[in-house]
């Protein structure tokens, strides 16, 4: 398996409890390295950046005005197979059906506040990335 790089989110409901430690104590166990990491308000255009491809759907406005309503920690992990690895270490994004020992299930509060984002395949990880770090930001 190769060694890929994927992108985090520690949302706001993870930030305002103070899981940052936590989250990446979990992360760790499950053998990815953190190589970027900072705290950020991500600003509403950012935001609606990010998750354009929902705009059409409901929910929408309400996740940008969560995702804007506290700081953020944004990351970039590396390992083996680091995007599966990190999608199962997440968990379902309802936590209730979230396995236990997940982040979700340990950590999240709801559907809507789920702790943790992840991409979800390498081309999203490179442009998600790219919108939080540049370059000489990632130190592997």
């Amino acid at each position: 398996m190769a060694v890929e790089r994927t992108f985090s989110i520690l949302k706001p409901d993870a930030t305002e409890r103070n899981l940052t430690g936590a989250i990446n104590a979990m992360i760790e166990k499950a053998g990815l390295r953190i190589v970027a990491q900072k705290r950020v308000r991500i600003t509403k255009e950012q935001a609606e950046q990010f998750y354009s491809v929902h705009k059409a759907r409901p929910f929408f406005g309400e996740l940008v005005e969560f995702m804007i309503s506290a700081p953020v920690v944004v990351q970039v992990l590396e390992g083996e197979g680091a995007i599966a690895k990190y999608r199962d270490v997440m968990g379902a994004t309802d936590p209730s059906k979230a396995a236990d020992g997940t982040i979700r299930k340990t950590h999240a509060k709801s559907i809507g506040e789920n702790s943790v984002h992840g991409s979800d395949s390498p081309e999203n990880a490179a442009i998600e990335i790219s919108q939080f770090f540049s370059g000489n930001e990632i130190v592997g």
